[in-house]
C-alpha cells in the first residue's frame, strides 16, 4: 500500500493547478482510491483498498474559512489556478476567503468536488485524463 512518503514525493511535483491531472493519475497509480484535502490546515487524508488510510499532518497554520461562500469569484480563482497563474497557497488563501472547506477527489469517477462548511457542494469537475 502506498505511504505518506510517497504521495509528498509526488506532490511536491506539483507547482500549479496544470500540473494536478498528473499528480492525480501518479497517485492513483499508487493505489489511492479517494482523498479529502482540507483548506483550514492542509491536512490530508488519502484512502485506498480494505479500509486503508495514510493521513498527511497539517501543512500551515490554520486559515479561517468563509460562512458564506462565493461560488463565482471561486470558480474564476479555479481556473487562473488551473492555467498555471497562482501557485497552491494562493489557491488556498483564496479557497479560504471564498468560503471551501474541503475539497474531495474520486479516482473511479475522476472527479474533484469542493465543499462549503455546511457540506454543501460547491463545484464538481471532471479531472482531465
Amino acid at each position: 500500500m502506498f505511504t505518506t512518503e510517497q504521495i509528498k514525493t509526488a506532490h511536491s511535483k506539483v507547482k500549479s493547478g496544470a500540473d494536478f491531472p498528473s499528480y492525480i493519475k501518479e497517485i492513483k497509480a499508487l493505489g489511492v482510491t479517494h482523498y479529502e484535502a482540507y483548506v483550514a490546515d492542509g491536512h490530508i487524508d488519502y484512502h485506498g483498498e480494505n479500509d486503508y488510510t495514510a493521513k498527511v499532518p497539517a501543512k500551515y497554520e490554520p486559515l479561517t474559512i468563509a460562512y458564506a461562500s462565493k461560488h463565482e469569484e471561486f470558480k474564476a480563482g479555479l481556473i487562473a489556478h488551473q492555467q498555471g497563474k497562482t501557485d497552491f497557497l494562493t489557491f488556498i488563501k483564496m479557497c479560504a476567503t471564498f468560503g471551501v472547506e474541503k475539497w474531495a477527489i474520486c479516482m473511479a469517477e475522476m472527479t474533484c468536488t469542493y465543499f462549503d462548511k455546511g457540506g454543501n457542494k460547491i463545484l464538481v469537475e471532471k479531472i482531465p485524463q
